[in-house]
């Protein structure tokens, strides 16, 4: 008479499972995040650049926009990306008071630039742009400006909303380094973006 074997079965310890991307959920959820809406911030640059080079002319940036604004603008939003990278360094330290007015330094930034982008786009649809036409002759150049200016303008937005909820949960004690760690990744990917969109629309 045959014996039955048991088997007894073990479960292993959550702590002792190791991630295969050495991150956690929400890093790797963000990461997947940003490397599609950059590959849709790629193809509307890329699209850009296509309607661009079709066209026989092109309205020169200096008639058009005022580059001294776009200047403070690009460095208005590159010194808020430093500034949050000081809220997440804090955080890591533990330095909570310091993350806080990092983060409110790098939500004000944000705000400058939004007002700066508003002021910007308001000046040119006070000189007849629209999506449809414009006063310099290439309807696509107005639609291309306001679709991807605003796309962007919409994720420093988004951007002004989560920094202004982790600083709030800062403030109550609630937030943990890793939150302020994603949004601070989220807010560098913004200005990443718009340095691409800064280059191409206004420098080359």
């Amino acid at each position: 008479m045959e014996q039955a074997q048991s088997i007894k079965l073990t479960t292993v310890p959550e702590s002792c499972v190791a991630s295969p991307f050495a991150v956690s959920w929400q890093k790797l959820m963000l990461w997947i995040f940003i490397v599609t809406d950059g590959l849709l911030f790629a193809g509307f640059l890329a699209g850009y650049g296509f309607v661009r080079l079709a066209s026989p002319h092109w309205p020169n940036q200096s008639e058009v926009f005022h580059l001294e604004l776009i200047g403070v603008m690009t460095f208005v939003l590159i010194s808020s990306s430093a500034t949050m990278a000081s809220a997440v360094a804090a955080a890591r330290d533990g330095h909570r008071t310091a993350a806080i007015r990092f983060l409110a330094a790098t939500i004000f930034g944000g705000l400058c630039f939004l007002g700066m982008q508003a002021y910007e786009w308001a000046t040119l649809i006070g000189e007849g742009a629209r999506l449809w036409a414009n006063p310099w002759g290439v309807p696509v150049f107005s639609a291309s400006f306001f679709l991807i200016t605003g796309f962007h303008g919409t994720h420093v937005l988004t951007g002004l909303l989560i920094l202004t909820i982790v600083a709030w949960r800062a403030l109550r004690g609630r937030a943990t380094a890793e939150g302020v760690e994603l949004a601070g990744l989220y807010w560098h990917f913004v200005d990443l973006v718009w340095v691409f969109i800064f280059t191409m629309f206004y420098l080359v």
